[in-house]
């Protein structure tokens, strides 16, 4: 893990450099911060030559230097390493940054990697924030990213409402797409909190929107994967040639085949279905995907409900979970607690003067110059108008028979609101306004804790004491959202904490690796997490002396036996890994 000083003349030699190249390989002269593991300084030099070599030299970016982890933010991430560290800066870095432009780039550079047994860590653009960003867990691997130069969108079918994009497609990229194309009101897409994110990276760490649509994983259709031997794959129907397409070819590259004009109609073809094994796994690079969009439903209507107690959330829940098991609440709706919505506005120093939890006194005074609850439900309805004005009259006359509660849209609301942020999202609108939490905590960075439960009132109020005494231990303000789905709710909580504050930061990892334990004894595991939490969570996962893991191991070392693809990706290690060396410590010892 030492960083290398005398290899310049290596590198130099076997990337041929010169001075037309320096600019994207200038760190080359002095080696990187981080070797892969078990590779020497040469064998690698001779690896990123192969590299150049495929997919030109410009494209290669080499990590040797401190600078390089300075700075960055959602819109300008780094590609290097995380940028919310829970260790050193360092701790989980890249050797080079590699970017491909085309599928028989990424199946050479897959081949090479096999040859010189380099791990590669590919992303889609790397704005993972608050789960390691681009970050590989394997500190050294070589980060591929597969945004950069492949961000097409491939097509869109106006009939099918379907699209196939490349994995550098935005959510505001294909928003835009649809407005260029004049097919913005006929097709709408489904929206995360933050439009920036890759709609094939958010869709394979199986991420939520906020729309009828807002499953993703449920909306993909079909996905192009290069495996870990370099060959090409076609889930579902592309797996079938389709020679009655445009363009038809049996000799032609395989990549440049015309896919089967089913392929983002049906999703599982003939056999067993392996799409689920390409989310949060290891065991491919996704070149290719399919999403389904939504038709214009015929209108969409948003709301806002606010109920005034902390214990007010129990019948809050119990009042929606049978109006979404109806489709009375067709979308992923949202209930927020108070400190997020007034991240979202504002600093906390605009609100208070202290550090610490924020009192009860001051909670209301938020609350009232907010126009805001304790909690707050955010939902819409969707279709005709007579359609809506039925469900809103249910919708209504459901939560108004808590006591206390308010019933507002957004007609009723200042017009700098949460509820004009998420009427944008809930229609399927791309926003970067939910970036401002950030700001709460200056220079603020965060992690994500978010277990799954049952969409009920005990289990609500359960997780939400449970997290919210974890967080007065640490000193720290509870923020956190429960967004609820078709049968379960994701409660996503917000750890935020100034980056460069070694001791804040200590705060904040014992915070969220004890509320996983704590969690874990409830039975609630969490369904994505930061790359320096993967093993904790993967061993919560228990069942049967760790089944799970086992299989997943025993699938990653038969297809990729070499480990080369995202090795410890969901805390599953190849046996290449040494686990006793590579598992991080789940127990923080408590220092404050």
């Amino acid at each position: 893990m030492a960083t290398i000083g005398k290899l310049s003349a290596t590198f130099a030699d076997n990337l041929k450099l010169d001075a037309s190249h320096t600019e994207n390989v200038e760190s080359a002269w002095g080696g990187p911060l981080a070797l892969p593991p078990g590779t020497s300084g040469e064998k690698f030099a001779k690896f990123l030559a192969g590299v150049g070599d495929v997919c030109g030299k410009s494209e290669i970016t080499l990590v040797s230097s401190q600078d390089q982890l300075k700075g960055g933010w959602y819109l300008e991430q780094s590609k290097v390493h995380d940028m919310h560290s829970i260790y050193d800066e360092d701790f989980f870095v890249a050797s080079a940054v590699v970017t491909p432009s085309s599928v028989p780039q990424v199946q050479a550079l897959v081949r090479l990697a096999n040859e010189y047994e380099i791990p590669l860590w590919p992303i889609s653009i790397g704005r993972n924030v608050g789960y390691g960003g681009a970050a590989p867990r394997v500190r050294g691997s070589v980060v591929v990213d597969m945004g950069k130069n492949m961000n097409k969108v491939l097509s869109v079918d106006e009939d099918s409402a379907s699209c196939l994009l490349e994995p550098g497609v935005t959510y505001s990229e294909l928003y835009d797409y649809l407005i260029e194309h004049n097919l913005h009101e006929k097709l709408w897409i489904d929206v995360p909190d933050l439009g920036g994110g890759s709609v094939v990276g958010n869709c394979l760490d199986r991420g939520v929107g906020y729309t009828p649509y807002g499953d993703h994983f449920m909306m993909h259709c079909g996905m192009e994967i290069v495996l870990p031997n370099g060959e090409l794959y076609r889930t579902g129907m592309g797996a079938m040639p389709d020679p009655t397409q445009p363009g038809f070819d049996p000799d032609a590259p395989l990549h440049e085949q015309p896919p089967n004009k089913c392929w983002q109609l049906f999703n599982y073809g003939f056999g067993p279905y392996l799409d689920g094994i390409f989310t949060q796994s290891s065991l491919g690079i996704v070149t290719k995907m399919g999403m389904w969009l939504m038709p214009n439903p015929g209108g969409f209507q948003s709301y806002l409900v606010t109920v005034p107690n902390e214990e007010d959330l129990h019948p809050l829940v119990e009042t929606i979970r049978p109006l979404r098991l109806q489709n009375i609440l067709p979308n992923v709706p949202t209930i927020r607690y108070i400190t997020l919505d007034a991240a979202v506005l504002g600093h906390k120093k605009q609100y208070v003067s202290y550090e610490g939890p924020i009192t009860e006194e001051d909670k209301r005074a938020i609350e009232k110059k907010l126009q805001l609850g304790r909690w707050n439900f955010y939902g819409a309805v969707y279709g005709p108008p007579v359609i809506r004005d039925a469900m809103l009259s249910v919708v209504k006359e459901a939560f108004l028979k808590i006591p206390g509660a308010k019933f507002l849209l957004p007609e009723d609301m200042k017009e700098n609101s949460v509820l004009h942020i998420r009427s944008k999202t809930l229609r399927g609108i791309p926003t970067y306004d939910e970036l401002n939490w950030l700001d709460w905590e200056p220079n603020g960075v965060h992690l994500f804790f978010a277990p799954i439960s049952k969409v009920s009132g005990d289990d609500a109020m359960k997780q939400y004491e449970v997290s919210k005494r974890r967080f007065e231990e640490a000193g720290m303000d509870f923020i956190g959202t429960f967004t609820v789905g078709m049968r379960e709710m994701h409660h996503i909580v917000s750890v935020v904490f100034p980056r460069g504050n070694p001791k804040k930061r200590d705060r904040a990892v014992w915070l969220i690796r004890t509320l996983i334990d704590d969690c874990a004894k409830h039975g609630w595991g969490e369904y994505r997490t930061h790359i320096g939490l993967m093993d904790q969570i993967q061993g919560t996962y228990s069942f049967n002396d760790n089944i799970q893991r086992k299989l997943n191991e025993t699938i990653k070392n038969a297809i990729d036996p070499k480990g080369i693809l995202a090795p410890g990706k969901s805390g599953i290690w190849p046996s290449k890994y040494d686990k006793k060396q590579w598992v991080l410590d789940s127990k923080v010892e408590k220092k404050f």
